[in-house]
């Protein structure tokens, strides 16, 4: 009996130091907790999609906590969340300003084909891996349906083998920019503008043996633009956001009806 009960007892007076020896580490190595910190990170959303610039929720918390950040960051969240620390921490509310994802890319099934078929992997970041992908176009969307898996707000879908954004449904996480292995996803403001969506920069001869839209770099749009918002570089359109009024002069300029106009509304 006493071979039986030793062992036991030595085992219960092991666990019973090791547990004290713990508790009293977990005392003394303990890091102190700021309040306002996790405050202020439980009323942000939780993405951890960093748009706000910031690693995570985790680590804008602590920069608004300590009066390095603003609360108008997140874009998630919005002006509600941006109102509610700016309440708690006892400082200015600064704005939201709406953003959505937009698609560099009108390459579905009828303007563009695939050079090759792909029977790997359902994912576009794989598909490119092989061979710089199965498309056509080389800056194309793949169509494997990455930035849909990525994004949490059923903003995205594949429709006819390219990316499509629902602007209702999109709360600018950025997440889907990350997923995309071809980066053609961008964030753009919410206001009337115009956007070109495509993402090819080779020379237009070039384009016009893989997209039947793709740009191909006429310089119409630049040319018909009269606030000095449009320019070409690298044989690809391009938009600034902050010169353009979003009257719609370079869509209706251009040839291959690849500038998009969206709405505030």
């Amino acid at each position: 009996m006493n071979e039986i009960l030793l062992p036991v007892l030595i085992v219960v007076v092991i666990g019973l130091l090791s547990g004290l020896i713990l508790a009293v580490a977990s005392i003394v190595m303990a890091v102190p907790k700021d309040q306002k910190t996790e405050d202020v990170r439980a009323m942000l959303p939780g993405a951890n999609c960093g748009a706000c610039g910031f690693s995570g929720c985790d680590g804008y918390a602590k920069a608004l906590a300590e009066g390095t950040a603003k609360p108008g960051l997140c874009t998630v969240g919005g002006n509600d969340v941006a109102n509610a620390i700016a309440a708690y921490l006892g400082v200015a509310a600064t704005s939201v300003e709406p953003h959505m994802s937009v698609v560099r890319c009108l390459g579905s099934h009828d303007n563009t084909t695939d050079r090759v078929e792909y029977e790997g992997i359902t994912s576009c970041a794989a598909a490119a891996a092989v061979a710089g992908g199965p498309t056509s176009c080389t800056f194309g969307c793949i169509g494997l349906g990455d930035c849909v898996n990525s994004c949490d707000y059923n903003a995205l879908s594949v429709r006819n083998g390219v990316a499509m954004v629902e602007p209702k449904n999109c709360v600018a996480c950025g997440m889907c920019l990350k997923a995309c292995p071809r980066h053609l996803l961008t964030l753009v403001p919410v206001k009337k503008q115009a956007v070109v969506l495509c993402s090819n920069c080779d020379k237009g001869n070039v384009v016009n043996k893989v997209c039947k839209v793709g740009c191909i770099g006429c310089m119409k749009c630049e040319k018909t633009c009269k606030y000095d918002a449009v320019h070409v570089k690298n044989f690809l359109a391009a938009v600034d956001p902050e010169k353009c009024v979003g009257c719609g002069e370079c869509v209706e300029a251009c040839p291959r009806h690849i500038i998009g106009l969206y709405n505030a509304e």
